[in-house]
């Protein structure tokens, strides 16, 4: 009998797919150090399968020519001195900030160059985190200070348990030497920026891991998958943490929950509605056993007019078997899952339908809103205490 192996978040060099992700500026000797330190940390090492460089214009042309070139080719002398074997680092890897316009920058000087800047790390880690079987170590040793927070931000966005974050340590005098990538096997003399001669061989470089919020759990799936920007990223998990605020609008037809709408169709804003109202007047969770079925039917009509044809299908149905279970439930688990969806996993919890009691007379309800945080107004945004099913019908 043969067993799967399942790799550990505990241990990410167990992972099939390793990836090393860092952001660079003028100064693509990071990568090197970084690397060197990843592989080169005894039992635990972490040897990438991938490395993926994120940068401006010149931070590319420096990468390339410095990295990558034949001559001197940092990355891969260090390959061959250390026997790193079937690292993938081509230059397609290395993935360029573009504004707007899909125009790759020369440097991040402007609000609106940040912007793009923030938008492309997050694309990029977004993208590689979409994958189970990869593990992701994040460094943000490199370029201007934005940067690395912009990455170390995404990654607290999209992070899961077996990624990482780090930054590089380089003992003095090898710090910021641009001669220096990396402490070599054998003797390699350079000139220190006081013009002493130093060793490369005696270099000391480390990582220091960095822990983060994974926040991930809390976004909503379509921002686990899409191509949103880290500003609106941003605001989805905020959501989760603010004070919860449901605002229901009938005659729009609209029901906005922390500040999003939330897109029910007819039948379950009426059976939201109804619950939302049961709330607002203190009235207790329901059982379908012991529901009105008239009360909701009022809302729903109201909500579409008498002619509208699921109405009738539903009017038909509950003036002959009453309210069912299976009706009830259908519209519950439909609402829960929309919400869900559209706000994410931790911002729903709130405007969830929640349960209370237990089989057979389990109650339902908004039982995570207060009646105060719950506001029903007319189609025009003025506020109304008063329930939907007692206001005449407007065509």
């Amino acid at each position: 009998m043969s067993f799967a192996f399942k790799p550990d978040p505990a241990r990410p060099a167990s992972y099939p797919r390793r990836v090393l992700f860092a952001v660079a500026g003028l100064s693509p000797q990071i990568l090197t150090e970084t690397l060197y330190a990843l592989t080169q940390a005894g039992p635990g090492a972490f040897i990438p399968h991938e490395i993926y460089l994120i940068t401006t214009v010149e931070g590319a042309d420096r990468a390339r020519l410095m990295l990558l070139s034949e001559d001197p080719g940092w990355f891969h002398r260090l390959c061959r001195e250390y026997a790193l074997s079937d690292i993938a680092f081509p230059m397609a890897n290395i993935r360029l900030i573009r504004d707007a316009d899909g125009k790759p920058l020369d440097d991040i000087r402007s609000a609106g160059d940040n912007d793009a800047a923030a938008d492309s790390i997050t694309s990029l880690v977004r993208e590689l985190t979409a994958d189970p079987d990869c593990a992701l170590h994040v460094s943000l040793a490199g370029g201007r200070k934005t940067m690395g927070f912009y990455l170390g931000y995404a990654l607290s966005l999209y992070g899961r348990s077996q990624d990482r974050l780090s930054h590089v340590l380089v003992s003095s005098p090898f710090e910021s030497d641009p001669q220096f990538f990396y402490p070599s096997r054998d003797s390699r003399v350079l000139m220190s920026r006081d013009g002493r001669p130093v060793d490369a061989r005696e270099a000391k470089v480390t990582l220091a891991q960095i822990p983060f919020v994974r926040l991930r759990d809390g976004l909503p799936r379509h921002l686990l998958t899409g191509t949103q920007s880290f500003t609106a990223t941003v605001s989805a998990a905020q959501r989760g943490m603010a004070a919860p605020r449901l605002e229901l609008r009938p005659l729009a037809r609209r029901v906005m929950a922390a500040d999003v709408e939330v897109p029910l169709r007819a039948a379950e804003m009426a059976f939201y509605i109804w619950l939302a109202q049961r709330r607002c007047s203190g009235l207790p969770a329901i059982n379908w056993t012991d529901t009105n079925a008239g009360e909701l039917l009022s809302i729903y009509k109201n909500l579409v007019g008498p002619l509208d044809g699921g109405f009738e299908r539903a009017a038909t149905a509950l003036a002959a078997d009453g309210m069912t279970k299976s009706y009830f439930e259908q519209r519950k688990s439909r609402i829960n899952r929309l919400l869900i969806d559209t706000l994410g996993p931790s911002a729903c919890q709130s405007y969830l339908i929640h349960s209370e009691g237990g089989r057979p007379k389990t109650r339902f309800g908004l039982l995570g809103l207060l009646p105060t945080q719950i506001d029903i107004t007319s189609g025009h945004g003025q506020s109304t205490k008063r329930p939907l099913a007692q206001r005449p019908h407007r065509p």
